[in-house]
């Protein structure tokens, strides 16, 4: 991606609320079901806490009772990147901000059809805008 976004680590502590810091750039994990878009209801477009860029459509929000805003699909796959996660003694597949790194969350082959993955999403790796 020809406009990726970097920054050290100070530049991201000024530009990021501490709880973002540690998801995006710590990859850190909020509790379930404290985040602001768990229950959230809106229209409009989830982009990246920390530059901006569009990943998911509410459209694509599902309730999933997993206590993390839930997504079947991005915008555009291009706009994320994965990367295989063994952490916690367990293998999952961390999914990432493909402009900036920042860590977003994990997905999942346990979503609805027909794709059948779940995108679990922190709260504090996004930004919500409301449709127009």
């Amino acid at each position: 991606m020809k406009d990726t976004v970097v920054k050290t680590k100070e530049e991201w502590k000024k530009l990021l609320t501490p709880e973002q810091f540690h998801v995006l750039r710590e990859k850190g994990t909020e509790q379930a079901t404290t985040g602001i878009y768990n229950n959230h209801h809106e229209h409009g477009v989830y982009l990246c806490a920390g530059c901006g860029l569009d990943l998911y459509r509410s459209e694509d929000k599902y309730e999933s009772g997993t206590g993390w805003p839930s997504f079947t699909a991005p915008i555009a796959l291009e706009n994320i990147t994965t990367s295989e996660d063994n952490s916690l003694f367990m293998n999952r597949t961390e999914v990432l901000c493909r402009r900036c790194g920042g860590h977003l969350g994990h997905v999942f082959r346990d979503g609805p059809e027909p794709a059948g993955l779940r995108y679990c999403i922190n709260s504090a790796a996004l930004h919500f805008v409301p449709a127009k």
